[in-house]
């Protein structure tokens, strides 16, 4: 059935396009300023902008700049009379007191965090006593009915610390037929584990790192677990587990070494539909200290209103907060976020900038989105999904993008999201007008279609990518793509190294940008038929 409804799909954007193609004369593609944009990722990304953390002054500097950039554009305010959504939000700082304590069969061993253990809390209390939580091995930590899978099968969780693998079991078992391969579906995120361990009851929760389930390394986990964390100011943070978690592969792999299994084996056996959780003979004690601050952070968005169907949408998604500023690296503690996400807003403002300076103004209305707490899981995102300027039935499509690295042109198109909406039809035929290819997302497996502001609106019913040029540089070849993006993630991405860089080469982002304007373009005429979901 994909199949139909894609050919079918392409069969009315071709019939329409030539006829679209054969009366505009106009090309969105000359108004494109390179300097607008790198004026923007310079200033969002500098050292005073203080990392743009929500909560501090970083995040009144950049929504005010983004704003005031809005308004410049001629986006009116999409909050009534205002650019701002106020998202109420808790804020906790958790600190461990002393090392946490695995004791197994009476013996003690001790983790300091965070390099051992990456641990803090997401419940709203000053003071969390672990004593003695015992440890059970509940393999993904899975619970998918439409996979016939469920690693938990009843176990008793009270006052118990989960252990889960990352990832989803399609990845390790090199089987298509067991959830989607080696593509990550939702359940291999951290995120959907935390959830469900708090659903059934778990004191804790910790996730045994690897590097390629988890798409980036240990630092990552370990620098969150010492920044403060944002939680949308409801009663559903009353339902969250005490402790959530890594546990870095050294220690893991000593922990359960002491207990007759190895990690290898452990995975293994949770790759079977009829594994069985078990209680093991290892227990966690830990103490932490929350500091806990309730306030508002800021969505920003504008509108640029359709001259014929107002009423429905195509929105822009780009994050404008970062980690702002923490522990040094280097002799630098400031997260500036060039990269994630500056070149993004630029990316961003860039399409509104365009679409408003044509003389033809779209029918459907242009939002430009900017969440806060994308760094704290989707947060500000899920928060305008649940309250949206224009009602979320009447989105017909979210476009974001994230982590755009200038190194010239780029032959593919990532798509991040491919086979998920009818969306690729359409950039396929924009691609081809740049000579360009479309590249389904060849570390699909790292989940990163979950990991960005685009995925609550997919899970809203809104067709939704990230689409961008990354593994095929027309210059270079393949091999240095890949090796220039996986320097970036392993040496700036959530890093103060992640800088504005006056030598980086443009071109790529501004196909990139000129791609996303004809998709947009073209979803915001009337007459098009708006895209639709595959599955």
């Amino acid at each position: 059935m994909k199949k139909i409804a894609t050919i079918t799909e392409w069969a009315v954007i071709l019939m329409i396009m030539s006829l679209l193609f054969s009366s505009c004369r106009e090309n969105p593609a000359k108004y494109i300023s390179v300097d607008d944009m790198k004026r923007i990722v310079k200033d969002l990304s500098d050292d005073s902008f203080m990392g743009r953390k929500p909560f501090t002054e970083g995040e009144r500097l950049s929504v005010e700049y983004i704003a005031a950039e809005l308004a410049d554009i001629g986006f009116e305010p999409a909050f009534g009379d205002s650019y701002y959504q106020q998202v109420p939000m808790i804020q906790i700082t958790s600190t461990v007191d002393g090392n946490a304590v695995i004791n197994i069969k009476g013996e003690e061993m001790l983790l300091n965090a965070p390099d051992q253990i990456a641990v803090s809390s997401p419940y709203p209390a000053d003071k969390i006593e672990i004593k003695q939580s015992k440890l059970v091995f509940c393999g993904f930590g899975i619970v998918a009915p439409e996979y016939g899978w469920d690693d938990y099968k009843g176990m008793d969780l009270k006052g118990k610390t989960v252990v889960v693998l990352i990832n989803d079991p399609g990845l390790y078992s090199k089987d298509k037929s067991i959830f989607k391969g080696d593509e990550m579906t939702y359940y291999g995120r951290w995120t959907y584990k935390y959830e469900q361990a708090a659903k059934l009851g778990a004191e804790g929760i910790l996730i045994i790192h690897d590097e390629l389930g988890a798409g980036y390394g240990y630092n990552v986990p370990r620098n969150s677990s010492i920044t403060s964390r944002l939680f949308i100011d409801n009663d559903e943070i009353l339902n969250n587990s005490k402790i959530t978690g890594w546990l870095n592969a050294e220690s893991a792999t000593e922990i359960f070494s002491k207990m007759g299994y190895s990690l290898d084996d452990l995975r293994a056996i949770s790759l079977n539909a009829n594994f069985q959780p078990f209680e093991t003979d290892a227990a966690i004690s830990v103490n932490i200290q929350n500091k806990i601050e309730k306030n508002s952070s800021k969505n920003v968005a504008g509108i640029l209103r359709g001259a014929k169907t107002p009423e429905e949408a195509v929105i822009i998604t780009a994050h404008w907060d970062h980690f702002g500023v923490g522990e040094k690296q280097n002799g630098d503690s400031i997260y500036n976020g060039a990269v994630d996400n500056g070149t993004t807003m630029a990316w961003a403002f860039e399409i509104g900038r365009v679409i408003n300076k044509m003389r033809s103004k779209p029918d459907r209305s242009i939002i430009l989105l900017f969440p806060t707490a994308e760094e704290q899981g989707l947060t500000g995102s899920y928060y305008y999904v649940a309250n949206p300027a224009i009602p979320i039935e009447s989105t017909i499509a979210c476009l974001n993008n994230d982590m755009l690295v200038p190194r010239g042109k780029m032959k593919d198109v990532t798509m991040i999201g491919f086979g998920y909406s009818t969306l690729d039809s359409l950039y396929e035929i924009f691609a081809a007008k740049q000579q360009r290819y479309l590249l389904p997302d060849p570390n699909s497996h790292t989940g990163l279609f979950f990991r960005s502001d685009h995925f609550p609106f997919y899970k809203a019913g809104v067709p939704s990518i990230w689409a961008m040029g990354c593994f095929d540089s027309r210059e270079h070849g393949k091999e240095w793509a890949q090796q220039s993006w996986d320097h970036y993630i392993k040496n700036m991405y959530h890093r103060p190294s992640d800088n504005y860089d006056q030598n980086w080469d443009w071109r790529g982002v501004i196909e990139d940008t000129e791609l996303a304007l004809n998709v947009v373009l073209w979803l915001s005429k009337s007459t098009n038929p708006p895209p639709k979901l595959l599955n």
